[in-house]
């Protein structure tokens, strides 16, 4: 077998930095600045650098405006390469973080992962070692992080008396653990309101996995209706009546599997029809714990069920990613809309990382990947040739949703005997 180490990575004439930027395409960022009026805000900072900027702060795990505005600076002749992009002042990118729309942000988000994934097809195909070989269907996880911020600095998005935060929904694609649908806002909203916005855009034959927070039967049988599988975890006060037995006595881990009806009268009045309850024991922390799951397909094994809600804790593995791996957690401005332009920038570097990695079939880890292009963020070296070059571990280590990666460790289910 030929040896990785053999093939010594290249020098470029292009910068790290200038080689993650450039999958971008270059008419991108202007197009959308004239759509949102932000070239006309824009004199002597132009949307580009500001993009640049940003991209650069979540790359460095920058802790301010000036350690941002310090490290452009010192490297104005490098940063021009990156198509005539400009180091910003510290008050100039404060303001613009504050007043330019993120809108912009994120319709640059989904441009550039459109952009992406019709490039590289399989890109955006089955990447994701954890996906559950056995289902052809489009798996979709929606799921929301809380994101804690300074709760006497950022009055906008307070939620209870002390204490401040945004949040992010998410629905998540685990063919290509690539986000599909995203929304940003104040932790005000409860997970169930959000839930219709985050599904619209799916097409009957999908499946889509729940948290019970989720659960909201009127928007349950509005999915069941337009043809969208769900699995979901009940909540501790569903009250419900058993129509049909389908397993005579527990078998392996599967205790209970029925067919029930609603019975309180709002909730059968928003959803009328048939539901499926599994219910099964599974390990948590190193302790069996029963727990009840709710479907709305009648035709799967009591195990694919458990099997399915198992991998919705995939996306505690994409939360983290991009909270700690990309520092998401740390801030450079109060303002709503400076938040914003900073969690869209932060998915926008994941995607480019991501394609970076996929397109130069990357063996180890996100952040191990991350941890080298920010190491080379203004060397010249040639990204392709080192990455392909990079590492002396064997094998091929992939994203997987193992307990020890979530945030649950120990969650499984117990084989049947």
């Amino acid at each position: 077998m030929e040896d990785p180490m053999s093939h010594r990575p290249t020098r470029s004439k292009h910068t790290a930095l200038q080689q993650v930027c450039n999958l971008i395409p270059p008419y991108l960022v202007a197009k959308l600045a004239r759509k949102h009026d932000v070239d006309k805000r824009a004199r002597t900072f132009s949307p580009w650098s500001h993009v640049v900027s940003l991209l650069y702060a979540q790359l460095v795990h920058a802790i301010g405006l000036n350690d941002i505005c310090d490290g452009l600076a010192n490297h104005a002749a490098k940063l021009l390469c990156v198509r005539n992009a400009t180091p910003p002042k510290r008050n100039t990118l404060s303001h613009a973080n504050k007043v330019r729309d993120a809108k912009m942000a994120e319709d640059l988000f989904w441009s550039v992962l459109h952009h992406l994934t019709h490039l590289h097809p399989r890109f955006g195909g089955r990447t994701f070692g954890g996906f559950p070989r056995r289902f052809k269907r489009v798996i979709n996880v929606v799921d929301a992080t809380t994101i804690q911020l300074v709760a006497n600095c950022i009055d906008w998005a307070s939620h209870r008396r002390r204490k401040a935060a945004a949040k992010m929904h998410l629905g998540l694609n685990l063919q290509s653990f690539l986000p599909r649908f995203a929304i940003v806002d104040t932790a005000r909203q409860s997970d169930s309101k959000r839930a219709r916005e985050l599904c619209a855009r799916m097409d009957g034959g999908e499946i889509v996995l729940f948290d019970k927070a989720y659960v909201d039967f009127k928007h349950l049988f509005e999915l069941t209706q337009r043809g969208v599988f769900w699995v979901t975890r009940a909540k501790d006060n569903m009250r419900c009546r058993c129509r049909q037995r389908l397993l005579g006595k527990p078998t392996g881990n599967i205790l209970r599997d029925d067919l029930i009806v609603l019975e309180c009268d709002k909730s059968r009045g928003n959803y009328p029809e048939v539901l499926r309850r599994v219910v099964a024991i599974v390990e948590v922390d190193g302790k069996d714990t029963v727990m009840t799951f709710i479907t709305n397909n009648l035709e799967w094994s009591p195990a694919s069920i458990v099997d399915l809600y198992q991998c919705r804790w995939s996306i505690e593995v994409f939360f983290k990613q991009i909270k700690r791996t990309l520092q998401l957690c740390d801030f450079l401005g109060h303002s709503k809309n400076a938040i914003l332009w900073q969690v869209w920038m932060a998915l926008l570097l994941y995607t480019l990382l991501r394609f970076l990695g996929f397109s130069n079939e990357w063996r180890h880890s996100f952040k191990r990947l991350f941890c080298v292009v920010r190491s080379l963020v203004w060397d010249g070296m040639e990204l392709v040739s080192l990455l392909k070059s990079y590492g002396t571990a064997g094998g091929v280590p992939r994203v997987r949703a193992t307990p020890e990666q979530a945030y649950f460790p120990g969650f499984m289910h117990r084989p049947a005997t």
